[in-house]
């Protein structure tokens, strides 16, 4: 069982040290709070060093030593990291890049996902670790290979055009229809033969946009394929042990389509990293983190994040005083019943060397290690919060297909970025202490009030009927520039933009005129605009701003329209943060959604939700102390104590948890 209260650990190797070394590794480990780590996950070499011959020695030392004091293990399969021996016996399974060349091993997932002989390697290590730790009694959870297409999402080999002519045969069933979907009466590109289908490597010119959304849809059901046979067989030895693998919900990674991935975990996890050059990281962690509960449904486990500075960034930079604190607590905030760390021990050797830890190279005389120990203190003091939900009324539209197709070459502006858009609208929400879920365009959304679609370029018909069925049914939609476009195919939605959603946003817009890189444009009433404007022409609905100057001047920029029983507005361009702030203000304000808490400026407000109480987490990201209004019944969870006079003060850089009695 997964330990009670909030999970704290991260990676442990201790592969990499001495075995004299693991006594004080689990010493400071029962210091420090940790009651869960994960292992094995880079130990392929050392546990099959030759093909079929296993030695489980360290394995069973490890193991025993942990269940010995306490600390649970999060078990994994090493298939992230074939050893040597593997590649040399087969060569073909290194994976060959979209401009032919085959690369070498040397590093961590450097393999095809489609080679038959990776995916016999696999299974065989899984089988063989599930058979022989499936009822020991350290073991909670299984953790299925490591950030699964971090370094090799796209191979572009022989055998992974055969597995995606094979993939491809099961989408269309026969080329009339393929080739209908893919238009390839464009160029020339008819095909008359499976065989002739191979994957969009380099070429003279643009590929197909349906070939390329394909090819994506394809990779990242391959490595979904990975994991759910590696599942299996760890499922016919352990039935009852639950089964995950680490998402990267982040800002650089977009490989994997996580709403197929997601219901095929037992448990959701995910890996978060932050970027230096981002000013306000804060916003990226509840973002990520709303996302990954929403695909959760629920709780959900941070397996990997970082003490203080990366190893991969141009510049990595330590953490801020108290920053580590509120980093952590602001993804328990967000739903997170576990919290971890790569990794246990920084290594002293290898490419993550300069990765920082929670035993770092300084040992305990050390900041971070002081701050990992208070951590752990905290965490034990939320255990009550494990296991809570997070309501929200505001749902935000996420969908990686529309992603992908968004990105893909030759579209009117490659200025138009899906993460910047999403981000730009989400951003209002978080400062004004709203409280947001992600949704496929797909879902049930009976139980928001405000729906936003900042950039859903491609939507099929069944999202599009969803989304519009929504507004009728009386709840308000936001949509985007560019959205509603194409189809599931990549085609064009013929009759003017945006496409699937002119009805109901009442517009309808006939040519297109995204803006020059740096270029704005002004709005009535003050405001500027970037990135996107269109000639719009009203078809039932009103113009709230228009366009002040340049060639569209008068055109309306953005629209509402009451549609059925509820409103639609459209935003047919950029506008500046201020602007947007405003005008999300106020439909938010109309659609009747309040923030969680009114707070000062600078402090986040979070609510999860108990059975019998609620749980407030306000985090001062500000320079200043402040001051908020909770319940006079209040208590405080990391002090123990009463709140004072219904309200509780927050010191710069600190973070409050107050338990109140269940709201309505």
């Amino acid at each position: 069982m997964i330990p009670e209260g909030i999970a704290y650990g991260g990676d442990y190797n201790p592969e990499q040290w001495p075995e004299e070394v693991w006594a004080e590794d689990v010493r400071l480990m029962r210091e420090a709070g940790v009651n869960m780590v994960s292992v094995n996950i880079f130990a392929w070499a050392l546990l099959e060093p030759r093909e079929g011959e296993y030695d489980f020695a360290r394995l069973d030392k490890i193991l025993a030593l942990l269940h010995e004091n306490g600390i649970a293990a999060d078990l994994a399969t090493p298939t992230a990291a074939p050893p040597a021996w593997f590649f040399r016996k087969h060569p073909q399974a290194l994976p060959v890049d979209r401009d032919g060349r085959r690369l070498s091993y040397g590093s961590r997932q450097t393999f095809c996902p489609s080679s038959p002989a990776y995916r016999e390697a696999a299974l065989r290590i899984a089988r063989v670790l599930g058979e022989r730790y499936a009822d020991h009694p350290a073991v909670v959870m299984w953790h299925i290979h490591n950030e699964y297409g971090c370094h090799n999402a796209e191979c572009y080999c022989d055998a992974s055009a055969e597995a995606f002519r094979v993939w491809l045969r099961s989408r269309y069933g026969d080329l009339e229809a393929l080739n209908h979907a893919w238009g390839t009466a464009f160029w020339s590109q008819w095909y008359y033969d499976w065989d002739e289908i191979i994957p969009p490597r380099a070429t003279g010119a643009v590929p197909n946009p349906t070939h390329q959304l394909d090819w994506r849809r394809f990779c990242s059901d391959a490595l979904l394929s990975l994991y759910k046979a590696e599942r299996e067989v760890l499922r016919e030895a352990a039935p009852s042990v639950p089964a995950t693998t680490n998402f990267m919900v982040m800002y650089n990674f977009d490989a994997l389509d996580y709403w197929r991935w997601a219901p095929e975990l037992d448990v959701v996890s995910n890996d978060h990293y932050l970027r230096s050059t981002d000013p306000e990281s804060e916003i990226d962690i509840a973002l990520s983190g709303d996302l990954v509960r929403s695909l959760a449904g629920g709780p959900w486990l941070l397996m990997e994040h970082s003490t203080g500075a990366v190893n991969w960034q141009p510049v990595n930079r330590a953490k801020n005083p108290g920053e580590l604190r509120r980093n952590a607590l602001g993804h328990v905030a967000r739903g997170a019943d576990g919290i971890a760390y790569f990794q246990w021990r920084a290594a002293k050797a290898g490419a993550e060397q300069w990765h920082s830890a929670m035993l770092p190279h300084a040992g305990t005389d050390s900041q971070i290690w002081r701050d990992v120990v208070a951590l752990g203190a905290d965490l034990k003091a939320l255990a009550q919060v494990r296991g809570s939900t997070s309501p929200a009324s505001v749902a935000v539209v996420w969908d990686w297909n529309a992603r992908w197709a968004l990105e893909l070459p030759s579209q009117p502006s490659e200025s138009v970025r899906y993460l910047d858009l999403v981000r730009a609208w989400y951003e209002p929400l978080w400062r004004s202490g709203v409280a947001v879920d992600f949704v496929h365009p797909s879902a049930d959304l009976s139980r928001y009030r405000l729906v936003l679609a900042p950039a859903l370029y491609l939507v099929d018909d069944e999202g599009a009927a969803n989304l519009t069925g929504f507004a009728s049914g009386g709840g308000t939609l936001v949509v985007g520039f560019h959205s509603g476009a194409v189809d599931t195919n990549c085609h064009v939605r013929l009759g003017g933009y945006p496409g699937a959603f002119r009805e109901a946003l009442g517009v309808s817009t006939d040519e297109l005129f995204p803006l020059l890189p740096d270029k704005t444009v002004a709005l009535d009433g003050g405001g500027t605009a970037s990135l996107w404007s269109e000639r719009v022409r009203l078809a039932g609905a009103d113009a709230v701003t228009s366009y002040a100057e340049g060639p569209l001047a008068g055109v309306p920029a953005v629209t509402r329209h009451t549609y059925g029983e509820g409103v639609a507005w459209y935003l047919a361009t950029h506008p500046d943060p201020t602007t947007l702030t405003g005008l999300l203000d106020r439909i938010r304000t109309e659609a009747g959604v309040a923030p969680v808490r009114e707070t000062p400026e600078g402090v986040e407000a979070v609510l999860r939700r108990g059975e019998d109480a609620d749980y407030l987490f306000l985090i001062n990201h500000g320079g200043r102390d402040a001051e908020v209004e909770v319940s006079a019944e209040a208590t405080d969870l990391l002090t123990g104590g009463p709140t004072k006079d219904g309200k509780v003060s927050i010191a710069a850089g600190d973070v409050v948890v107050v338990r109140e009695p269940r709201s309505r």
